[in-house]
């Protein structure tokens, strides 16, 4: 019988030598929860998403690129940021898009090479399509849970986000920019 492996191809010890975590508080506890429902949250409004999508002749996916862009253009990096995406994945979308004549790239005057992406017609098209099955259904399942929990949990949920976002870890040309340093990785 052979050892069982990680990932990395490193061998995985007998379980009876590994670590063991530190208890959890109950803050702990519930953030688990509040994650773990989130997943699942996330997987009903997917298809929720989807379903909808379908009326504008669009992905969920696609859906979620076009909308970073329906009030302003905006850089790739920009609509990842906003939409909780990796730049390659909406880059990919975004080039689709483009190619369906959904949305257009423009130059941007703030920066030669990341172009702007912006909506046509046709795309607002497809999201006013999409509006009319979204907003009947915000309306029902807003009901449903009503107006005040769901502000409560609004206001939770961008709390978390800031948390998130300030715990996250700096790359370190990041952190050396922040501490004055040159971005060079330099020995003593």
């Amino acid at each position: 019988m052979t050892a069982a492996r990680e990932a990395s191809g490193a061998a995985v010890p007998p379980r009876d030598r590994w670590p063991q975590p530190d208890p959890e508080t109950a803050a702990g506890a519930a953030l688990t929860d509040v994650i773990l429902t989130t997943f699942r949250l996330h997987g009903r409004l997917m298809d929720a998403a989807q379903d909808m999508a379908a009326a504008g002749e669009l992905t969920a996916a696609w859906w979620q690129v076009i909308g970073g862009v329906l009030d302003e253009p905006r850089t790739v990096a920009e609509i990842a940021r906003r939409m909780g995406m990796t730049r390659q994945s909406v880059q990919r979308v975004a080039d689709l898009l483009v190619d369906r004549e959904l949305a257009e790239y423009r130059d941007n005057p703030a920066h030669r090479r990341a172009k702007l992406l912006a909506c046509t017609e046709p795309g607002y098209w497809a999201v006013r399509r999409i509006s009319l099955m979204q907003h009947p259904w915000a309306d029902r399942v807003g009901q449903a849970v009503g107006t005040d929990e769901l502000l409560a949990a609004l206001a939770v949920m961008q709390r978390l986000v800031d948390v998130l976002e300030a715990d996250r870890p700096q790359p370190a040309t990041a952190r050396a920019r922040a501490h004055g340093q040159s971005s060079a990785v330099t020995s003593s």
